[in-house]
C-alpha cells in the first residue's frame, strides 16, 4: 500500500490540473449507507426507481413523501468525515482544482469545499414546480410532518419538490460544465464510486489520467493508471501526509 501511496503522490505532483469525482463510498464513513450495496436493506424495502421518481411525486405524492423523501431527510444531519475534510484542505492549498460529486448529502460543503459541482442535486432545499421558489428542506419536512402532502409553495401554492435529481430527471447544468472542464485537467481522481452510473461515469472515459480510490472494483478499472483499494479517509490522509513530506 505504501508503494501505491507514493505513486499517487508522484501522479499528483506531475499533474497541472486535478478534478476529483466522489460517489457514495466517500460518505459511508459518515453513516450514510451506499444504497446500491447489498445488505444495506434500503432498497429491499422499496423500489428506488419508483420511490424517488418525478412520476411518483406527481401521481402518488403520499407515497413519495412517506418513502422516498425519508431517504433524503435521513442524511441532512450527517457530518463530514476525514475524507471530506482532507479534500477541502487539498482544495484550499491548490492541490485539487474542481470537485464533482454524485452525492446529494452536502458533506463536501460542510467540510469547507468551495468549488463543488453537485451533478445529482442536493438535500439543502426544494423548489416549486410552478414558480421555482426555493424552500429549505427543514421547512418541507415540517410541512410533511404536519400532514401537508405534498408541501405547497408559500408564494404560489404549487407543489414543492426536493432539489435532487430523481429518476426520469435531466441532469443539472453543472454536469455539462464538468464534461467541459475534464478536458482542461490531466488527472481525475475517483473516490468511492463504482463508476456504474451514467452519464457521470463518462468523465472517467474522457480524462487523460485516472486514479481510483475505492474498496471494490469499478467499471473503469481497466482504464486506471492507479487503483488504491482502501477506505477513502485512510487513503486520502496517507496521500495528503505524504504530499506534505514530498
Amino acid at each position: 500500500m505504501e508503494d501505491q501511496i507514493q505513486r499517487a503522490v508522484q501522479c499528483i505532483k506531475e499533474s497541472k490540473g486535478i478534478m476529483v469525482l466522489t460517489g457514495a463510498g466517500i460518505s459511508t464513513e459518515s453513516g450514510i449507507p451506499d444504497f446500491r450495496s447489498p445488505g444495506t436493506g434500503l432498497w429491499e424495502k422499496m423500489d428506488p426507481m419508483e420511490a424517488l421518481s418525478t412520476k411518483t411525486l406527481l401521481n402518488h405524492p403520499e407515497k413519495f413523501y412517506r418513502q422516498g423523501f425519508q431517504i433524503l431527510t435521513s442524511m441532512k444531519d450527517a457530518l463530514p468525515n476525514t475524507a471530506h475534510r482532507v479534500l477541502a484542505k487539498m482544495e484550499e492549498e491548490g492541490i485539487v482544482d474542481l470537485l464533482v460529486t454524485q452525492n446529494i448529502d452536502n458533506l463536501h460543503q460542510k467540510a469547507g469545499s468551495k468549488k463543488v459541482y453537485e451533478v445529482h442535486g442536493h438535500v439543502r432545499s426544494g423548489s416549486c414546480l410552478e414558480c421555482e421558489e426555493e424552500m429549505l428542506l427543514d421547512k418541507m419536512e415540517n410541512k410533511v410532518a404536519d400532514g401537508e402532502i405534498p408541501p405547497r409553495c408559500e408564494h404560489c401554492g404549487g407543489i414543492v419538490r426536493p432539489n435532487v435529481v430523481m429518476f426520469g430527471d435531466a441532469l443539472p447544468p453543472c454536469f455539462d460544465m464538468a464534461m467541459d472542464a475534464i478536458r482542461k485537467y490531466d488527472l481525475l481522481i475517483v473516490i468511492g464510486s463504482s463508476l456504474e452510473v451514467g452519464p457521470v461515469n463518462y468523465l472517467a472515459y474522457l480524462c487523460k489520467k485516472l486514479m481510483i480510490i475505492n474498496l471494490g472494483p469499478t467499471a473503469y478499472d481497466s482504464r486506471a493508471n492507479l487503483i488504491i483499494r482502501q477506505k477513502a479517509g485512510e487513503a486520502l490522509t496517507s496521500i495528503y501526509e505524504a504530499l506534505k513530506k514530498a
